[in-house]
């Protein structure tokens, strides 16, 4: 085994039904641009009753069908926010957890320590979670993983881990292992993933593989690390919101 093993996103989810949801960050080859990407999937109607919309830079969920939501207290949050020179990522509400201990002048791991994997038993779904530092031309980042320490779910498992940026590689964390019942948890280090210039391709080589009957959204930006000017690539399966 490879522990330096690098992979396109197309191979690291491709023929996998069920990644659930998905945080990649890292930087072009050209060493010019800070990528951030998200991207959700889902199995039962409430989960796939959802699109990404951008509202003053911040990216939420929300219901595409707003007729047909059972529960929205676990597929509607922030998913991604910035602040200052931070950018934050997550898969929940713990967004908002991070920006507002970020504000305060306190840290990432500071503000996950108050937050848990997710009340879905017998899932117990993990709570992950992305934020970039820019400085100076250039950029760290952080990732975070919150699982259940058991089947039962009596306790909470936290892990960070603290990148530097280096051209062209990134880092990939997703929720699930593959499809199960009750579904397989995330395990290890995030994974290795080549990330091109080329935001187009990036995004297709994510849409294209991700599963299609259980793919939702995904959101790509792109940003340059000189001037700061942002890409965005958003694509919403269900399409415009209702």
């Amino acid at each position: 085994m490879n522990i330096y093993e690098v992979k396109t996103m197309g191979e690291r989810i491709d023929g996998n039904p069920y990644v659930g949801r998905g945080i990649v960050i890292g930087k072009t080859e050209d060493g010019k641009k800070a990528v951030s990407a998200y991207f959700i999937m889902g199995r039962s109607e409430n989960s796939r009753n959802r699109v990404f919309t951008l509202k003053d830079g911040a990216v939420f969920t929300e219901p595409y069908d707003p007729s047909k939501v059972e529960d929205p207290s676990l597929i509607i949050y922030a998913a991604l926010r910035s602040y200052e020179n931070k950018l934050v990522v997550t898969n929940g509400d713990q967004t908002d957890t991070i920006y507002n201990f970020i504000k305060e002048g306190k840290s990432f791991s500071e503000s996950l320590k108050t937050r848990e994997f997710e009340p879905d038993s017998p899932n117990f779904t993990p709570r992950i979670s992305g934020m970039i530092t820019f400085d100076k031309g250039d950029f760290t980042y952080q990732m975070s993983i919150l699982k259940s320490i058991d089947e039962v779910g009596s306790d909470c498992a936290r892990y960070t881990f603290d990148y530097p940026s280096k051209a062209g590689l990134g880092h990939f964390i997703h929720t699930y292992v593959t499809d199960g019942n009750p579904i397989p948890t995330f395990v290890g280090e995030p994974e290795r993933v080549s990330i091109p210039n080329d935001i187009e391709k990036f995004t297709s080589d994510i849409w294209s593989n991700l599963n299609e009957a259980n793919k939702i959204s995904l959101y790509v930006r792109y940003t340059d690390l000189e001037t700061n000017e942002i890409e965005e690539k958003l694509i919403n399966k269900n399409g415009a919101r209702k």
